[in-house]
């Protein structure tokens, strides 16, 4: 699981700043992969359609995710 962070950009000033981020959950690289994760971020972070054209990532900068695995085994014991 990476981390991808989301970014506002100010084309105007050239500038980006920081928003959010949005985890990638897939194990593989496929086909659309940053298609798929630039929709959910644009989904999620933009507040309309102009806003959204201004919303980007960047997968150069991901950072892997450190979390615990699910097991089979959830017997409390």
């Amino acid at each position: 699981m990476r981390a991808v962070m989301v970014y506002r950009v100010d084309y105007g000033r050239k500038t980006k700043e920081p928003i959010g981020a949005v985890l990638e959950m897939r194990q593989t690289e496929r086909a659309h992969n940053y298609n798929d994760l630039l929709r959910l971020a644009r989904r999620l972070f933009a507040s309309d359609m102009a806003d959204a054209l201004r919303i980007n990532i960047d997968l150069r900068h991901a950072r892997v995710a450190n979390l615990p695995e699910l097991t089979g085994d959830l017997s409390a014991g």
